[in-house]
Formats: structure tokens, sequence, C-alpha cells
């Protein structure tokens, strides 16, 4: 199981021909693969007689090529690899760009688990392992495209914390998130003047407190 990086780049140039064949035959010559890999885009369509005689064609010729955007995060793909193996899942982590991950494969949901709780517990320790190798950076790890999912739901939590909080009058403490989630919170009620929030704890039980009307307390995450 290796990492992968999805991020692609398109080679390309322009070259003046009779036809949109010919355009693929020339592709397919200087990088030696099928006509079909080629891609092509006309510039110029040119002026043509009957389709015989007149100004030739200009396209563009171009081909997809993978390559790695940014470096991996040191040491976090072999520690996943090394991870998702002990716990025997059909996962590859893919890189999405630099500082993300995407964990693909058969046993997403595995992956994920109950409200989220696995991938947390395997970006938090990626990130200590990665703490000690890359110092400042952090990743974020996400799989089958769970954390939008996650970001609609934690956006609803945070509505329904501040009605609460408002008719009971009192401080409601929400379930222990990630500071990308505790985020989603802050931002989800900044602009309410009506409640304010701030985290409590530490790492990795921190969580967000949704508190009626008293402004300039929102914490940071």
């Amino acid at each position: 199981m290796k990492g992968v990086n999805a991020v692609e780049e398109l080679e390309s140039f322009v070259v003046e021909v009779n036809s949109l064949e010919e355009a693929r035959h020339i592709g397919s010559l200087r990088w030696s693969v099928e006509p079909s890999d080629v891609e092509i885009e006309v510039v110029d369509e040119g002026k043509r007689l009957f389709g015989l005689l007149g100004k030739k064609m200009r396209v563009s010729i171009s081909r997809k090529l993978g390559r790695p955007e940014a470096s991996p995060p040191q040491g976090s793909i072999p520690f996943l690899e090394e991870l998702l193996g002990k716990m025997d899942l059909s996962i590859e982590p893919v890189m999405t760009d630099g500082d993300n991950i995407d964990l693909a494969g058969e046993d997403t949901g595995i992956v994920i688990g109950r409200n989220g709780e696995t991938l947390k517990a395997v970006e938090f320790l990626t990130n200590l392992v990665l703490r000690e190798k890359d110092p400042g950076r952090r990743i974020r790890i996400d799989s089958g495209g769970y954390k939008a999912r996650r970001q609609d739901s934690i956006e609803k939590i945070a509505l329904a914390a501040a009605r609460e909080a408002q008719r009971k009058g009192r401080p409601i403490r929400l379930e222990p998130m990630t500071s990308w989630e505790r985020r989603i919170v802050h931002m989800s009620l900044k602009e309410r003047d009506d409640v304010s929030t701030g985290s409590v704890g530490s790492e990795p039980m921190r969580r967000v407190v949704v508190s009626p009307a008293r402004k300039g307390s929102q914490g940071k995450a």
C-alpha cells in the first residue's frame, strides 16, 4: 500500500495542422502514446475553401502528467500505511495537497467510525508523530468526503446550541472536537450578538462552550 499524489498538470504545445487527425498523430509521436491519449483544442480554425485550400488551423496539443505539487508531511504517509495495515483495512492514503490526505478504499466506513471517532483518532495520532519530525506543520485527514458532511452537521449543532443557550440562559458545552471542528462552531456563530463561544479543556478532549449574550468572549480553536 503506497501513498498516491492525486495532483495533475498539463504538458502542451501549439502547432499548425491541416486536420485534427494530424494533430493527434503529432502528439502521439512526440510522447510515444496512443492518439486517444492526446487532447486537442482548436486555437484558430483558419480560412479554408471547400476544405482544400487556405490557412492551416492552429491547435493546442496536450496530455496530462502526474506530478507532486507539494511534498507530503515528513513521515505521515509511511506512518499511515503502517497504522492502516495493522488495522487490517483496505485503505490507501492519497495526497490531495501538501497538508491534506484522503483515505480511499473499500473500508472507508470503518476508518471513519461512529461520528468520525476513528478518523479523528487517526488524524490525532498522525499529527502527534508529525510534530516530532516536522514541527509547526499540521495535516488534515479525510475519507470519502466525510468532513464536508461533518461540517454541515456541526453547523446545525452550533445553531441548536445557540438556541438552547438562549432558551435556558446558561452556557452549553458541546462534545469534544478537533480544532477544525471547533473553528466551524466559532465561525458559524461569529456574527451573532446574542451568544458567544469559547473553547475549554485540553486535547483531545477540548470542546466549545456556547454562552448567552456575553460579547467579547469568543474563544480561539
